[in-house]
């Protein structure tokens, strides 16, 4: 935006810079002297920093004003079941939380529930519960979990990923590079989980499907995989 009111229905908007440049050429039409010229030179370029550092402020503004917070309270573990009715959150399942654009999931669900502690690196192994940014590490589409093989798919170049976020390595698995990001972590004493969306680990390097550290799919071609 340039900060210049919106003229009549279908008038063309005229840039700041185009503003000076006319009053210039008007003003060597005119026959001014060169002083004179050089103060209306040195006033539009007052003007049109004027309006950008205004315009500049009034974005700056909306955007603080329309920023998430960074730590977002996500609940407890039987507040995440409930709160996603029909989804096997209880087995593991992705839950997908968009005050933190992220998706949760119990990393062991026989562990049955989640342990107290923090875990700035986000892998939430001791906690049992890991939060996964919902950027997808290729071009930032995302991804959406399926109920079929409990593996992520990314709808934009078919990146695959198992139900932690881990990347199956080869081209057959998508183009992505790396496994999913993750979150900065803490569990309180009543069980309440809070993920920190300011503190973001890269995602590890993806893992040959069959090796430890990758969960097989419940399904050959899950969603159409």
């Amino acid at each position: 935006m340039t900060g210049i009111p919106d003229g009549p229905p279908g008038a063309r908007e005229v840039h700041p810079i185009t503003i000076v440049r006319r009053s210039i050429l008007s003003a060597r039409g005119h026959g001014l002297s060169r002083r004179q010229l050089l103060q209306r030179s040195i006033a539009g370029a007052i003007g049109v920093w004027l309006v950008e550092v205004a315009g500049g402020s009034i974005g700056f503004l909306w955007s603080t004003a329309n920023a998430r917070p960074a730590r977002v309270r996500i609940g407890s573990l039987d507040d995440l079941i409930l709160a996603n009715a029909g989804i096997p959150v209880a087995e593991g399942f992705p839950a997908y939380v968009a005050e933190a654009r992220a998706f949760v999931m119990t990393i062991d669900p026989d562990r049955r529930g989640w342990s107290a502690g923090s875990d700035p690196t986000g892998d939430g192994t001791a906690l049992n519960v890991r939060a996964l940014s919902q950027r997808c590490p290729h071009l930032g589409c995302r991804p959406n979990p399926c109920v079929e093989d409990f593996w992520f798919h990314c709808p934009c170049h078919q990146s695959r990923y198992d139900r932690l976020g881990i990347k199956p390595e080869g081209t057959r698995f998508g183009p992505a590079a790396r496994s999913m990001d993750r979150f900065a972590v803490e569990v309180d004493a009543a069980g309440v989980l809070t993920v920190d969306t300011s503190h973001v680990t890269f995602g590890r390097l993806p893992i040959a499907l069959g090796q430890p550290g990758l969960i097989q799919p419940r399904a050959a071609r899950g969603c159409g995989g």
